[in-house]
């Protein structure tokens, strides 16, 4: 069972470039880290990015948005999406034989 708590800390806030950053703890069986091989670092990075890429994907979120959630620079950020084969920009063909009607 994995337990998830989220907190803002407002005594002593997690800082990153000026920007208040709430806490997510995650309670894992020691098993999953070492079955993951990754150090706990490692695992914070990828489920960043993991959510990050999720969230674009769907449209939630914008690349540059998606970029500060993995902590990552928005060319990094793409660069992961061609690892993953998400497509980097989302193409609505119906708005697409709009514009194009419209000239």
């Amino acid at each position: 069972m994995i337990n998830v708590t989220i907190q803002y800390d407002l005594i002593a806030p997690v800082m990153i470039e000026d920007i208040i950053m709430p806490v997510i703890a995650l309670d894992l069986p020691d098993a999953a880290l070492s079955a993951l091989r990754r150090s706990p670092d490692e695992f914070v990075r990828e489920m960043r990015l993991a959510a990050a890429i999720h969230w674009y994907s769907r449209g939630i979120i914008s690349q540059e948005k998606a970029s500060e959630i993995a902590g990552v620079s928005r060319t990094e950020f793409l660069l992961a999406l061609a690892r993953e084969q998400v497509p980097a920009f989302h193409v609505d063909f119906g708005q697409l034989e709009e514009e194009l009607r419209r000239g």
